[in-house]
Formats: structure tokens, sequence, C-alpha cells
């Protein structure tokens, strides 16, 4: 008997999935109460026809996006209700691409030059997971940015420095989170040991002079790195420097001030939910002046975030395994962010084919099967609880 993991079942598959899953969520919608699109694609698909009446698409209570994305809209605003699906369309081809580096990205030698069956079973972690597929054919933008993202892992890992740059530079202005990947891809490009292999490894000393400080700081920004932060930061300065010179202040309130006081505590796997809930509260509610003081703790969530996601575990692994070293980077700014949706769970799921065949999780099936059902129940509890609200 022929193996499912083929190119053209996999991947047959995988679009078979998000079709069926785009038909019954038309149904749903159109004779059931509880709707299956995600809410935000319509505000989404709300800001795009702002932009199409030449408006600014933050005239759009809630969209608190890049202009960017309105723009990608924009065809949902054309005459014929088929339009509208635009949006759906264009995410769920985007988790078709993001599989398909994934496989690019595990037969290449950094990924551990497997076969295609192989690797494809791995892709398929990604690629039919019925939960990526759902949450994209509600309307859900993520599987953009798993794009970028994995394009940036393939970009880097295949030494496209230029096009790794500009890949990141895009995928901050996007979505905020991607740019603690920036400190892993700068550790990750050390210079080259090929010409040094036969050397003897020297320690690492703390300067004594500044010549010496000179001197380790011009051999840490080799060209690679150089090459890397330029691209980086010229994209990202380019394209809210655009979107500022069109949309003024409102942009950057709405596309990254808003993320720094947001305080949504509805549906929220945050481990700061329940503070956040009571910090949301009425100051006249609350039991004392003093209990208020505790709300504040909210606004140092950024600390373990920032510390753990962008500094320690890029300084400890990057150079290690930098596939495995993004993934826990993303679970760390996940677990430990002010607002955490089942959306953001693809953030760090597109990169888990990467990671997992070097994983413990599959050497013990045992403790991998555990992990995954506690995972999944967790999350169906919550999310009861919530629908039950």
């Amino acid at each position: 008997m022929s193996s499912f993991f083929t190119y053209s079942k996999v991947f047959s598959a995988a679009i078979a999935l998000r079709t069926l899953l785009f038909f019954y969520g038309l149904f749903q919608d159109a004779y059931s109460p509880l709707k299956y699109t995600d809410i935000d694609y319509f505000v989404f698909t709300d800001a795009a026809r702002y932009v199409s009446q030449g408006l600014s698409p933050y005239e759009r209570e809630t969209y608190r996006y890049t202009p960017l994305l309105a723009w990608i809209l924009l065809p949902t605003t054309w005459p014929g209700t088929a339009w509208f699906s635009f949006g759906k369309v264009l995410f769920a081809l985007s988790d078709i691409v993001a599989g398909w580096l994934l496989l690019l990205i595990l037969q290449s030698p950094a990924g551990g030059s497997m076969s295609t069956e192989r690797g494809l079973r791995f892709a398929s972690i990604w690629l039919l997971n019925p939960m990526v597929a759902t949450i994209s054919t509600r309307g859900s933008s993520e599987g953009l940015l798993g794009v970028m993202v994995i394009a940036l892992v393939w970009a880097v890992l295949n030494d496209h420095i230029a096009l790794s740059g500009f890949l990141l530079g895009l995928a901050v202005h996007f979505k905020i989170y991607p740019f603690i990947y920036g400190v892993s891809i700068l550790w990750y490009l050390a210079t080259p040991p090929s010409s040094t292999s036969s050397a003897p490894k020297q320690k690492t000393t703390i300067p004594a002079t500044a010549t010496e400080a000179l001197n380790l700081l011009t051999s840490f920004f080799n060209r690679s790195r150089l090459l890397f932060l330029l691209t980086s930061l010229c994209t990202f300065a380019s394209l809210n420097t655009l979107m500022y010179t069109i949309y003024s202040t409102p942009f950057l309130q709405h596309t990254y001030l808003y993320h720094l006081h947001r305080t949504d505590h509805r549906h929220n796997f945050s481990p700061y939910n329940t503070l956040l809930h009571l910090a949301s509260a009425p100051p006249a509610l609350l039991p004392s002046p003093s209990s208020s003081l505790s709300f504040s703790f909210s606004r140092l969530a950024f600390l373990p975030q920032l510390l753990l996601s962008a500094l320690c575990l890029p300084l400890a692994l990057a150079k290690k395994d930098l596939p495995a070293i993004m993934l826990a980077q993303t679970f760390a700014f996940v677990t430990f962010n002010k607002v955490v949706t089942s959306q953001y769970f693809l953030w760090y799921l597109c990169l888990l084919p990467l990671h997992l065949p070097r994983s413990s999780l599959l050497r013990n099936p045992r403790k991998g099967v555990l992990a995954a059902a506690l995972w999944t129940a967790a999350q169906a509890v919550w999310l009861w609880e919530a629908y039950r609200l």
C-alpha cells in the first residue's frame, strides 16, 4: 500500500480540509445564530471598506492593525457577495504556503535533510491541523503572519540575509511580537566557523581596555549581522514612515501604542486574566484604596515576558538550534502576554514541526501524547466556560 505522505495527497487533503470548513462556515453563518466567521474578520473588512472610500481604516472602531492589512483586503469591498470571502481564502492559502515552506526547511541540510515522506509527516502537523484550518477559514489573519515567520526561518537558514531582514521588518510592522526573533537571528549569525574550525576555541573574557571593547564590538558586527540589521530596520522604518505620512497619529496609537495599555480580559487565556478583570472594575467598587495598588502589577506584565523571550532565551540557546529557540521564545511571549486567545497559539504552532523531530516529546511518545492531551483539554474546558458567560 502506497504511503499517504506524498506531495499530492497531503496538499490535496490540506486544501480539501480548508475548502470543507470554508463552505461549512458559509452554511453556519446563514442558518445559525452562532456565527462561524470571526468578529475580527468584520473589523478587517469594515476597515477595508473605509479605505476604499478614501478614509482611514481607523474610522472602524477596534481596528488595531496596520493599514497594510486593510489594503490587502480591498477586494472584499468589490461588488458581489463572493468577494467578501476573499480574505478567508487568502488566509487559508497562506496556511498552505507556510506548510510548503516548512517542508522545504525540513528537507534542507539545516532542517535535517529529511526525505519527502518524513518531512511531510511533520509538515502535516500544520497542514492537516483542524485548529489551524478553522482559525484561518473563520477569517483570522494569523495565516499571513505564519507565512512571514516561516519564510524568515527559511531565509536565515539558507543564508539569504537581505531577504531575512526584509521579512523581519515586514513581520514586525504587521504584528509587533516578531521583533523578539531579531536578537536570536543576530546571535545566530556569527562569523562562520569554517575559517577557524581547526583553531581551538578561545574563552570569552571581559575586555580590560577600551580598545579591546571596540575590537569585540567590531568582531560582533560581521557583514551578515550588519546587513540583517540594516535591512530589517530600513524595512520597518520605511513602512511605518509611509503609514504615518498617510494616517498620522491614529496609526501609531492604534497599531502600536494601544497594546501597551490594553486590558482586554474577555476570552483570555493569560495568567493575568483575573487580575486584569479586577483592574477593569470602577475604582468605587474596589474594597480599599490600597487594594488598587495591586492592579498596577498588570503594567509589569511585560517584564517577565520580554526578559525571557527577547533576552535570556535567545542569548542562551540561539546558536544551538534557531527554529527551536524561536519556538521557545514565542511560547514564552504568548504565555506571559496580557492577552492570549486561540489565534495566538498559531504563533508557535507554525514552528513546532521544525523542532519536534529533535524533541523529547517525540523520543518519549507517552510524554508527547500526554502533553498534547492536557493542552487540548485545558483549552476545551476554558472555552466551554467562556462560551457559557
